[in-house]
Formats: C-alpha cells, sequence, structure tokens
C-alpha cells in the first residue's frame, strides 16, 4: 500500500492545539515541519517567533526555538544567524508584529539582505490581543479600534509587504501565497521549501507571505472566513511571486 500521508514528527504528538477552530496557524505550522523533514534540515532549524498567536507556535513543535520582543523578531534572527551561519533561522511573524511594530527591524534586515527566512501571517488585523486594526486591514474592514471600518482618511490604507520590500535591492526572494485552497496549500508548501533552499544557498533574505484567516476576530465560521479571503483578502493582496533571482 501507498502511504500518502504522515504526521510531521516536528509537532509534539502529546499536544492538542489551542488555535481557534479553522484557524490556517496549524495548517502552516505542520507546513514548515514537512518541509524541514524533507530538506533533512530539522536538527539544523531555529524559529525565531514573534508575539502574539505565532508565540503559541512554541507549544507545539519539537525544533529549536525562541521568542523575541514585539517586532524584533528579524533582529533576534539576524544575531542568531551571524553567530551561528549554519543554522537554518526562520522567523514566524504576524502582520502586526512584522510589519507594524517591527517595520524598522523588518526592513533593515531585508535591506542588508540578511541570510534569513521571513514566514509572515497575513490575517489583516492583531489576533490574540483583542482585533485591533494592523498594517494590512482592509480598508472597511471592522476591528476593535476601528468599529466604522477601516477609513483611508482617518487610518490610511493596507500596506502591502511584498511590493513594498520590493523596492529594496538585497532581497532575493519574495513571494505571497494563501492556504484557502488545497491547491494554495501546495503552493504555500514549495514557496517555504524554496526560501530555505535560498538560506542554504546563502542568497540572503527571502519571505513568504501567508494570507491567512482570523475567523474569531473577523466574526465569522472557518467556512465563511475562506469566502472572505478569496473574495476580499486576495483582491487587495494578490497571490503570486513578486521577486525571485
Amino acid at each position: 500500500m501507498k502511504k500518502i500521508y504522515s504526521r510531521t514528527k516536528t509537532i509534539q504528538e502529546d499536544k492538542i492545539s489551542g488555535f481557534c477552530p479553522g484557524c490556517m496557524h496549524s495548517t502552516v505550522i505542520k507546513l514548515i515541519g514537512e518541509v524541514l523533514e524533507e530538506m533533512n534540515i530539522v536538527d539544523r532549524a531555529a524559529a525565531v517567533l514573534g508575539i502574539g498567536c505565532c508565540g503559541l507556535h512554541m507549544d507545539y513543535i519539537a525544533y529549536d526555538n525562541t521568542t523575541a520582543p514585539h517586532g524584533r523578531a528579524c533582529a533576534v534572527a539576524t544575531g542568531m544567524k551571524r553567530s551561528s551561519p549554519n543554522t537554518i533561522v526562520f522567523t514566524y511573524q504576524g502582520d502586526g508584529d512584522f510589519a507594524s511594530i517591527g517595520l524598522g527591524e523588518s526592513m533593515s534586515a531585508a535591506n542588508r539582505g540578511e541570510n534569513i527566512t521571513v514566514i509572515f501571517i497575513n490575517n489583516g488585523i492583531y489576533g490574540m490581543t483583542g482585533g485591533q486594526m494592523a498594517p494590512t486591514t482592509l480598508l472597511g474592514m471592522n476591528a476593535s479600534t476601528a468599529p466604522n471600518g477601516r477609513n483611508a482618511k482617518e487610518h490610511g490604507y493596507p500596506m502591502h509587504m511584498c511590493e513594498i520590500l520590493n523596492q529594496l535591492t538585497a532581497p532575493a526572494y519574495l513571494v505571497r501565497t494563501s492556504c484557502n485552497t488545497p491547491a494554495n496549500v501546495s503552493k504555500t508548501k514549495a514557496a517555504i521549501k524554496k526560501a530555505f533552499q535560498n538560506q542554504l544557498d546563502g542568497k540572503g533574505f527571502s519571505m513568504v507571505e501567508i494570507i491567512t484567516n482570523c475567523p474569531t476576530n473577523w466574526g465569522m465560521d472557518a467556512l465563511q472566513s475562506l469566502d472572505f479571503i478569496e473574495n476580499n483578502m486576495l483582491k487587495e493582496f494578490p497571490l503570486g511571486i513578486i521577486r525571485d533571482r
């Protein structure tokens, strides 16, 4: 009988997920583990986790990890990679962590072309801290700090991090994917694998932006959130490779 699936050993078997029903963090964490196993680099990997729901990552994984002060994951990852060049160092950050509180650290690491990998979870809202508006919140989208919806005159426009980083010279790989369909899950896994391979090859800064959901703070059930991704999020954040060199 041909094996079509097996659980990645990078996820601890005795742990029950604490993520909300339908949340895609679980999917992305599983994909990262599968890629690390397939590339045989689990023992060389070290994750730098952002604050918030991204930080829950530490409860489920069986490889090295640390947590950075809010927004400082790219700075911590820079220090880790420079002091241990053979380690596969990647950050796992949300939109508030990477694109707001840590924007300076994120931009600077990308501008220097640090040989690290960023896994950037974009669900358009602050998750764990109460559903506040994030830099990536869509126009008209409700948040606890924008109860009447994001207004461009008051709050500005959604930030497109792949396109912003594409203005810099140094980054090697910038791609936007999603996990809203089986096909997109496969593309996300391939993007993560390429980003890690770029680090092995010494190509410099790679970022995989993943459009995900937050059913709880979006005020939707899981299926409704998938429709919202397809009909709203992906219109603002189109999928595809922004840079690959």
